[in-house]
């Protein structure tokens, strides 16, 4: 079965929606004992590898960030994550769902992607508990 087959069940996973796919390269920010195993899983899979862990040097071509409303500053945690992607390569932001522990506004995401230098290109429900929405930097036009 390929990485995005359909589930047993005839469902894409949760990765395949996010579009995760088996040539991705994958670091994870802000793992604590509140993400969500089964999107985890799910990602490992299609990937067809571990994700990567904070200590890498290595250029990625997706950052999956795990933030929580007390984690900091999330454009500097923006900005932080930039520097290990790849050109072409997204960021996807996870926070908990509104009503839950660590909510963080649309609007902060709002203020700070642009501040590190992103555009938000697509929201979405992640994981039961998670919200998701993929970060992108701009294509840069030669003249």
């Amino acid at each position: 079965m390929s990485a995005t087959a359909a589930d047993a069940d005839g469902q894409r996973s949760l990765a395949d929606k996010l579009g995760f796919a088996s040539d991705h390269v994958v670091l994870e920010l802000g793992y604590d004992d509140d993400c969500d195993e089964e999107l985890r899983a799910a990602i490992e899979a299609s990937i067809g590898s571990a994700m990567l862990e904070e200590d890498t040097d290595e250029i990625v071509d997706v950052v999956l960030l795990w933030w929580r409303d007390d984690d900091g500053d999330l454009a500097d945690a923006l900005v932080d994550a930039l520097s290990s992607l790849g050109s072409g390569g997204v960021i996807w932001l996870l926070t908990p769902k509104a009503g839950r522990q660590g909510h963080v506004e649309p609007s902060d995401i709002g203020e700070a992607a642009p501040t590190a230098g992103l555009s938000a290109t697509k929201s979405t429900s992640a994981a039961a508990e998670w919200s998701g929405t993929r970060l992108v930097a701009p294509k840069v036009t030669r003249r």
